[in-house]
């Protein structure tokens, strides 16, 4: 199994923003442009539409030779063979999501504001955890905000790779890279972009200049 490193531009599918085809060729261009990681995450879809456009994501993915994660299906990760899932804060959602993938799957769990959720995932198996909304979000409006200062207190106490979601674009991207993100994770402002490849580019590039 490759090892992937958890660091850099984590770009999250929005069917808004990339309906039908334009989904692959988005994901295609993010990766063009240096994501290291993409998530499909569609919450409008039938079954069948999930498992046809996971399984083309994994096809693109796999010819980047970057993971695919899959939001909150486990199920559907395993059926494209995708490399892991992203999960919420529902009961033993990380612990059951490890017994049914595996000790090589790719598992992260939103943590919102919280070492302690951040602790417990680490506890049940995950690979990286996920704070957030950090800035006021297109995508996540109704999420609950986060602080800055959670980042920094979880990259003294969690020995994981840490996620930093909500609002994020290159304004203040770097904000959250100082203060102890691993991942910035991006919908709006990677995929509504005119030239998706170029903004993934430029995302990249604050991994390179980081403080």
């Amino acid at each position: 199994m490759t090892h992937y490193s958890l660091q850099g531009l984590y770009a999250i599918t929005d069917p808004a923003l990339l309906p039908g085809k334009k989904l692959v060729e988005a994901v295609e261009k993010a990766l063009q442009g240096g994501a290291s990681i993409i998530q499909y995450r569609d919450k409008t879809a039938t079954e069948i539409e999930l498992i046809n456009r996971a399984r083309d994501l994994a096809s693109c993915c796999k010819a980047f030779q970057r993971p695919l994660i899959i939001n909150d299906r486990v199920d559907i990760c395993k059926r494209v063979n995708a490399h892991g899932v992203h999960l919420g804060q529902s009961d033993n959602a990380v612990h059951d999501a490890r017994n049914q993938l595996g000790s090589s799957a790719i598992i992260g769990a939103t943590c919102h504001n919280s070492i302690a959720f951040a602790e417990k995932a680490k506890q049940d198996g995950a690979n990286y955890v996920a704070f957030g909304r950090f800035f006021n979000s297109h995508s996540k409006q109704q999420a609950q905000p986060a602080e800055l200062s959670t980042l920094e207190h979880a990259t003294r106490s969690i020995s994981l790779p840490k996620v930093a979601i909500g609002g994020i674009n290159l304004d203040n991207g770097q904000s959250v890279l100082a203060h102890g993100a691993d991942m910035i994770a991006v919908i709006h402002a990677l995929f509504a972009a005119n030239d998706i490849s170029a903004r993934a580019s430029a995302f990249s590039k604050l991994f390179k200049h980081r403080s």
